[in-house]
């Protein structure tokens, strides 16, 4: 899956308990008629993708939906939701990079085949 839309916020590389579980949070604006702030967590290694990212940025963000399950201690079951991130583009750069398409004649200035005759039409090989 997907998100587009601009960043709004980078946030800093945070590291959990003893084993250096690392974790960072991108939020990305849709732009649509009812723009939406999409957090995104960045996991591990792929915190440093973020590096080179700064707010106001055009971004196509891969993501995974995560889900967890959690019983508490009063035995009551839990759940709980995750966009994670796993590849993150920067639009800007790939609209610049675009070839562009050349442009095509109008149909018009295509001569007609009116020298097609009717057995030409069965000459493939198979």
């Amino acid at each position: 899956m997907e998100v587009q839309g601009r960043i709004k916020l980078v946030g800093e590389t945070k590291t959990f308990g003893n084993n250096g579980f690392r974790k960072r949070e991108l939020v990305v604006t849709t732009e649509e008629q009812y723009p939406q702030h999409i957090m995104i967590e960045f996991v591990q290694d792929k915190c440093d993708l973020l590096n080179s990212y700064n707010v106001g940025q055009q971004v196509k963000v891969s993501i995974n939906l995560r889900g967890r399950e959690w019983v508490n201690p009063q035995g009551e079951t839990k759940y709980f939701n995750s966009i994670q991130g796993w590849r993150i583009e920067n639009m800007e750069m790939a609209q610049q990079q675009a070839p562009e398409m050349p442009p095509v004649p109008p149909m018009d200035a295509f001569e007609p085949a009116d020298d097609v005759k009717k057995d030409d039409f069965d000459d493939l090989p198979f």
